[in-house]
């Protein structure tokens, strides 16, 4: 008896497989998110470099016209080519927000002087901005103001193992204008309040 589990115990045949099958499923799991957060992190960089790249194309202007806002909407939605612009019911996923604040006088807050956007949700024209401004972009009683871009991506994994579900993703980004202190909007734009 005791030399048959002798045998059994030195027997190594089936024992690569065996172990194999332990740890098939960690290997999986883990390429698996690694190509979910690599994807997801991909996405997270375009959004970043939207947000800079919508203001800043809007900084350079010294007027804003509807055609600008269009070659900046294609640009933008250009920069996403590899990822979805729209789910399965043809709701746009990605929303961009650009918007001008100007010094609203010494002593005054910030205002919105005109805001534009592509699905999104419009900043109301002589409020203030529904996010609070880092400080020192506008100096009160200077006259300056900035280009605030704000981009959104709801995001939703194609494998869906480690990322379930909808993540919004939400950039700001501020640019001070160049050429103006102030950039003003010239006619009436869709989709914005001027």
């Amino acid at each position: 008896m005791k030399r048959k589990l002798l045998h059994y115990w030195r027997n190594n045949r089936g024992l690569a497989a065996i172990e194999f099958a332990f740890v098939l499923p960690i290997m999986l799991s883990m390429l698996l998110g690694l190509a979910e957060l690599s994807n997801a992190l991909g996405l997270r960089a375009a959004v970043t470099n939207m947000a800079s790249t919508s203001a800043d194309l809007i900084a350079q202007e010294s007027s804003v016209t509807a055609a600008d806002l269009t070659n900046v909407y294609g640009a933008l939605n250009a920069m996403l080519f590899s990822y979805p612009l729209a789910d399965n019911n043809g709701n746009s996923l990605v929303t961009i927000t650009i918007t001008s604040v100007i010094d609203g006088g010494a002593g005054q807050a910030p205002k919105v002087a005109w805001s534009c956007t592509q699905s999104g949700t419009l900043q109301t024209k002589g409020s203030a901005p529904s996010v609070a401004l880092p400080a020192g972009l506008i100096t009160a009683g200077d006259g300056s103001s900035v280009i605030w871009g704000r981009i959104t991506y709801a995001y939703n994994s194609p494998i869906s193992y480690f990322l379930i579900g909808t993540k919004n993703w939400t950039n700001d980004f501020y640019e001070k204008p160049r050429r103006v202190l102030q950039i003003p909007i010239t006619g009436t734009p869709a989709n914005c309040n001027t």
